[in-house]
């Protein structure tokens, strides 16, 4: 998912130009009320010089209502008008009292002010100014200011947390969001968004939470869904993912995202068992060939004896020919360094032999783990096509099938790669068809998705599906194709 900044921060340009606009329109109002707006920011400024005049609540109620004028609709003239607004009622209580020591009736009035739209309209205005100027603190304690006015309020916590994420402040930016959301917000990205400071903060049982808040209000949202499988897989909890998958589609098996969100989750937890397997193979391969190496080893050392006995002969007839001698010396030290070598083998294949219980275990193990892998495997394919069956145009259904047949083509074509000559001669050929039916199986799925969507990835595996292909037809391959 992107970042809180680069999904919201077309809101924010919009209220940008919304405040641009509204210099501009001043631009254009009569000159001549500009400037009263100006006489009167004088006035106020040389009254509260004046000890006098400074003294009394009406001078501030006043200069704060000038201020809050000029920050709602005459930015430019003071981009912190309005916090010298706030300041202004501030002082008006401060100095307004009845009688009693009460507020008096100015006071009253500035009381409400504190609450009222008009402020808070005003800081949100400044908060943007300073946004766009980039002084993002300044941005984030004017529209701070605008959502304590106005607690219900969501737009101000939203650009609050924009604000916050250019000066990397994720406390900040995590709880002005949890205040749009408890606010009544009601876009699911941003909720992805929060869910995405949570997880930076590993903070993950609330990510979570946030996100299955934001799924439930956009399903079809695969964002949001492809977050929450990335974070099941990084913390270790694809069993849980699973079950709560499979509930979300036994209660709505129509909703295509979520049928192939479960097969995403399935392929990655097949991916993780495919590791599993293949560090096992070569642990069991390293245990099985110790004693075939070690006959090996013993048969090259009879060889080397041998050519020692029979260079040995020669040297007795020609005593005195060098290269014989050469020839001899040159075996005799491969025969000394390959007893080093059968001395080692037999240590290892003493340890294999000891070990073989274990190796049974490994055995047994490698057998279990790919008969899970087969399962997973299977599942991820079968979510694919209950998501084809809903919708036959579903790109990602399309797309991840298609991937799917390719990557299985590729895991058959290591095999036959693997395959020594004598192997290859007995059936290599037909598996090789084999592959090429199976990248061909990908192609309908592949192209199918580009009718519906062009994309790069896309782009990039059909090309090099069309190349491996324009390759077995050259090599006169005839593909086989299954229906598996």
């Amino acid at each position: 998912m992107k970042s809180v900044f680069v999904v919201l921060i077309a809101c924010c340009l919009s209220a940008g130009v919304h405040a641009q606009n509204q210099g501009g329109a001043a631009a254009t109002l009569d000159a001549a009320a500009m400037d009263a707006v100006k006489k009167d920011k004088e006035k106020s400024d040389k009254d509260i010089a004046d000890a006098k005049s400074a003294a009394k609540a009406s001078t501030w109620m006043d200069r704060a209502k000038t201020y809050q004028n000029i920050a709602g609709q005459y930015i430019r003239i003071d981009s912190s008008a309005a916090t010298t607004a706030y300041e202004a009622f501030k002082k008006v209580i401060e100095l307004d009292k009845d009688k009693k020591g009460g507020p008096g009736k100015l006071a009253k009035e500035a009381e409400e002010a504190l609450k009222g739209q008009a402020l808070y309209g005003a800081f949100m205005q400044q908060g943007v100014a300073k946004f766009q100027a980039k002084s993002y603190p300044d941005a984030i304690k004017a529209m701070t200011m605008a959502g304590d006015i106005n607690p219900k309020d969501t737009l101000a916590p939203l650009y609050t947390a924009i604000a916050a994420q250019q000066v990397k402040d994720n406390a900040t930016a995590k709880t002005q969001l949890e205040k749009y959301i408890a606010g009544g917000g009601k876009d699911a990205s941003i909720y992805g968004s929060l869910a995405m400071l949570y997880r930076s903060d590993n903070e993950i049982d609330k990510a979570l939470a946030t996100l299955d808040k934001a799924i439930a209000m956009a399903p079809n949202n695969k964002d949001l869904g492809n977050e929450k499988i990335n974070i099941m897989l990084t913390t270790n909890r694809m069993d849980e993912a699973i079950t709560g998958m499979k509930q979300m589609v036994e209660k709505d098996p129509s909703n295509v995202q979520n049928l192939v969100n479960l097969s995403i989750v399935y392929h990655n937890v097949a991916d993780k068992t495919n590791e599993e397997v293949r560090k096992l193979e070569g642990e069991t391969k390293k245990g099985s060939n110790a004693g075939k190496q070690l006959a090996d080893a013993k048969a090259l050392l009879d060889t080397y004896n041998g050519e020692v006995t029979r260079l040995s002969g020669l040297i007795k007839k020609q005593p005195k020919n060098a290269d014989l001698k050469r020839q001899l010396a040159d075996v005799q030290k491969k025969s000394t360094d390959q007893k080093a070598t059968i001395a080692q083998l037999e240590t290892e294949a003493k340890a294999a032999a000891a070990n073989a219980s274990a190796a049974s275990e490994g055995e047994k193990k490698l057998t279990d783990l790919k008969q899970k892998l087969a399962e997973e495997k299977k599942l991820e394919k079968d979510y694919l096509n209950k998501a084809m069956a809903v919708d036959a145009n579903n790109y990602d259904a399309n797309f991840n099938l298609g991937v799917f047949y390719f990557n299985e083509a590729v895991e058959m074509k290591r095999s036959v790669d693997k395959m020594d000559m004598a192997e290859y001669s007995k059936n290599g050929k037909e598996l090789d068809g084999k592959v090429c039916g199976k990248f061909k199986q990908a192609l309908p799925y592949f192209t199918k998705a580009k009718s519906i969507k062009d994309e790069a990835d896309l782009n990039e595996n059909l090309t090099n599906l069309q190349n491996i292909l324009k390759q077995y037809e050259e090599k006169k391959v005839a593909c086989i194709e299954t229906k598996e």
